[in-house]
């Protein structure tokens, strides 16, 4: 009989909770069922296996991201959307270090396109229409934000600026200036 309360939704959660505190990779369903003190096989009735787990915690950790992202894209365009999305990116991945790296868990292509990382792109391709980038120019500008946020808040969080000046504050801050400006003047293709 399947423990009262517990749901894939509830799973997902509380495997989110457990990689905010002890990192992604150390989420597994025997951890899971022992924050719940249950029997592993009793979360077997609810999940397919460990890889299931991650795969809906990623998908969670892509919700909140993109629900996140779309208040703070809310009414911005151009410089100050592209600032407001980068500080979502950043701000989540400090609030939730286990779920941003789920974020970046590689999903099959099915999940990938039912999940909210179709939303990301969305929003990314948004606030390119404000520079007027065309493709394939537009899809390049997709590829270098996302290494850069990416790289950034990686970097970031495993303590790479923590050491030197100036404060890792100030570098996002004009990284972003940057970025703005070489959007507003992206080179001429070839």
């Amino acid at each position: 009989m399947a423990r009262v309360g517990l749901t894939p939704e509830r799973l997902a959660l509380a495997g989110a909770e457990l990689a905010d505190e002890v990192g992604f990779d150390q989420v597994t369903v025997s951890a899971l069922a022992r924050r719940f003190d249950v029997k592993v096989a009793s979360l077997y009735s609810h999940l397919k296996n460990s890889q299931d787990l991650r795969t809906r915690i990623a998908l969670l950790a892509l919700e909140e991201l993109a629900d996140r992202a779309a208040d703070a894209l809310a009414g911005r365009a151009g410089k100050d959307a592209l600032i407001a999305f980068a500080d979502v990116y950043r701000d989540y991945a400090r609030e939730h270090p286990g779920r941003y790296a789920a974020a970046q868990l590689r999903l099959d292509p099915e999940t990938a396109a039912a999940g909210a990382g179709v939303r990301h792109a969305q929003m990314t391709r948004a606030i390119l229409r404000g520079y007027d980038l065309a493709e394939p120019d537009q899809t390049h500008a997709v590829r270098l934000l996302g290494s850069v946020f990416h790289g950034y808040v990686s970097l970031e969080t495993a303590g790479g600026f923590s050491h030197s000046a100036p404060d890792a504050q100030e570098s996002w801050t004009r990284i972003l200036d940057a970025l703005d400006a070489l959007l507003r003047n992206w080179p001429p293709t070839p």
